[in-house]
């Protein structure tokens, strides 16, 4: 199986979502943005406020609510994950495996990053390097 092919799986049992409404979808309960992008793709391009921050070689642990290492929010299989990278591809493969782990609800946003800011939506400039998000810490503090 290609990249391609791989990605077109991923995606066919995804409800991808368009920035604008990823970004309504977070006033719903138990729906959160996960920002999956490497520190310094974050650190040059900004964030978005009030996204979680979780690299994605962390994603299924901080995010099983059955794992030791999870996140706070993590509380039960059933919260929408809506997971941005800068372009769109690797989410939708981190999408999919969160799919596999039982987090059906999951899905990603279509065009990532770029089409987030393409949309003109809120962006902030991180204050600080990243510091890793152990599990308990606060929602802001990134992983």
């Amino acid at each position: 199986m290609t990249i391609e092919e791989s990605l077109a799986s991923a995606r066919s049992h995804l409800r991808r979502l368009d920035p604008a409404d990823a970004y309504a979808a977070t006033a719903e309960q138990d729906t959160f943005i996960v920002d999956i992008r490497p520190d310094f793709q974050r650190r040059e391009a900004g964030e978005i406020a009030g996204a979680i921050v979780v690299e994605r070689n962390h994603l299924e642990w901080r995010l099983d609510p059955s794992s030791d290492a999870r996140i706070p929010e993590a509380v039960h299989s059933g919260i929408r994950w809506i997971l941005i990278c800068e372009g769109g591809f690797s989410s939708s493969l981190a999408a999919d495996a969160l799919h596999k782990i039982g987090l059906r609800r999951s899905t990603d946003i279509i065009g990532g990053f770029h089409a987030w800011t393409a949309a003109g939506l809120p962006v902030e400039r991180p204050a600080s390097p990243a510091i890793p998000r152990r599990p308990g810490e606060g929602a802001t503090t990134p992983v």
